[in-house]
């Protein structure tokens, strides 16, 4: 992805969290579905099977299936975490919606928490920069764990 492209109201290009990322193509009021998280419906053994093969992009949808968004008609695989997000995934009946926690300036880059499981958190290094980064990638419900487990983050 050499030159940004645009989908609804997000702009995909070159982040400094890391690799690319999706910017606010145009002042966002909170609330706004930004884009869907698109991508192939798979069991949870496939799902299981590919998280092994170090694919980054598997989101949960129910007890039964999950989905990869590791395909090239997903550009929202390109949003970053961060531990400070501007934007939540919403599952709205097995649909995956990123959408504005806060209003969002043009510009800006779009994160939202990808709450990996705190197993093996020391492999996922977080790149956000914010202040409340807690160096790792796990969802907030582990923040305080990591922070304990890691004093010279806190």
């Amino acid at each position: 992805m050499s030159t940004p492209t645009t989908v609804g109201f997000a702009e995909f290009r070159s982040s400094p969290i890391h690799g690319h990322g999706g910017f606010a193509a145009r002042d966002v009021p909170s609330g706004t579905r930004l884009i869907e998280y698109l991508g192939e419906r798979i069991n949870k053994a496939e799902a299981d099977r590919r998280c092994e093969a170090d694919n980054p992009f598997i989101f949960y949808l129910d007890e039964e299936t999950d989905l990869d968004g590791n395909v090239d008609w997903n550009p929202a695989r390109w949003f970053n975490h961060s531990c400070a997000p501007n934007c939540e995934a919403d599952n709205d009946d097995g649909r995956i919606w990123i959408v504005a926690l806060r209003d969002l300036v043009a510009g800006e880059e779009l994160t939202f928490n990808y709450g990996y499981d705190v197993a093996d958190y020391r492999a996922s290094p977080c790149l956000c920069r914010t202040p409340a980064c807690v160096g790792f990638i796990v969802a907030e419900e582990h923040f305080e764990q990591v922070r304990l487990e890691n004093p010279a983050l806190a």
